[in-house]
């Protein structure tokens, strides 16, 4: 991961990156879906780690449900919007803290310090094997034995139909390079100033394995948009318009969310992994 890069896209969003999960074209969705699977593992009044947490909006979700939340973030530029947002909707008791933070160092917390962990962005600007290798392992250490960790990836693929929906990103289709990273080694490597950063994109069937070999016990893995990754703006049309056809639609894609057919070709993935105890990581 180049940090600078990362830290100059992020910097560079302003709001968008909270408004991005309201969008009915574009997270709106994966908002929906993520906040139902924290809802289904984690415990009541956990103490909850948001590391990428950018400006806040699962760490005020969270707050507003009872869990103790320290926010942190590579990016201060999206933290200063998460401190405001926190002061807006009246949580600030509940949040802990707010500090600057890598996801490949989280030396600032003690080993055993949570109840769980989300990791909703890290992972997928992670370009070299080491630096995931770390994080996973910085990951494991923080949460305490049986916490749960939430991890954001996104699948290769997602980078190749994101090039050919934006037109004046269809030019790498023409660069065996960028086709070669691409699909060999999950690399995304944008060049145009402003445009989403440097990016890893994962196969599927190696997520569960990696955790795994890092001391998780697998829960689930989920792709954020399910069925409706090119259906995004028709599932937001139909909450207004029929509430009760969207919350059927909304079981049906958490129901088939982790079908392998569908993983492959999702905008994002969701892990969901337990850390093992001590006996069972011997």
């Amino acid at each position: 991961m180049t940090t600078d890069a990362v830290h100059a896209y992020y910097a560079g969003l302003g709001e968008r990156e909270w408004a991005r999960l309201e969008d009915p074209d574009d997270g709106a969705i994966e908002f929906e879906v993520t906040c139902q699977v924290l809802t289904t593992y984690l415990p009541p009044q956990a103490r909850v780690l948001d590391i990428g947490g950018g400006p806040g909006r699962y760490a005020i979700w969270l707050a507003k449900r009872g869990h103790r939340v320290s926010l942190a973030d590579l990016c201060p530029e999206q933290l200063s919007i998460a401190r405001t947002k926190i002061g807006q909707a009246g949580v600030e008791a509940m949040v802990e803290e707010i500090a600057v933070a890598d996801a490949r160092d989280l030396s600032r917390w003690p080993d055993n310090s949570f109840d769980a962990v989300l990791s909703l962005g890290p992972f997928y600007h992670l370009l070299n094997s080491n630096d995931r290798d770390r994080a996973a392992a910085e990951l494991h250490r923080v949460l305490r034995v049986g916490g749960t960790a939430f991890v954001a990836l996104m699948p290769r693929y997602a980078f190749l139909r994101r090039t050919l929906e934006i037109p004046d990103e269809r030019h790498h289709l023409a660069q065996p390079d960028f086709l070669e990273r691409v699909l060999s080694e999950g690399v995304f490597i944008n060049d145009l100033p402003g445009r989403f950063t440097d990016a890893y994109g994962v196969l599927p069937e190696e997520v569960s394995p990696f955790f795994e070999q890092h001391g998780f016990t697998t829960l689930a893995l989920l792709s954020a948009e399910g069925i409706a990754v090119n259906s995004q703006r028709a599932l937001s049309d139909l909450a207004s318009s029929d509430p009760t056809a969207y919350q059927t639609a909304l079981d049906v894609i958490i129901q088939t969310a982790g079908d392998p057919c569908i993983l492959g070709m999702a905008n994002h993935l969701l892990y969901v992994g337990r850390r093992m105890d001590a006996s069972a990581e011997t």
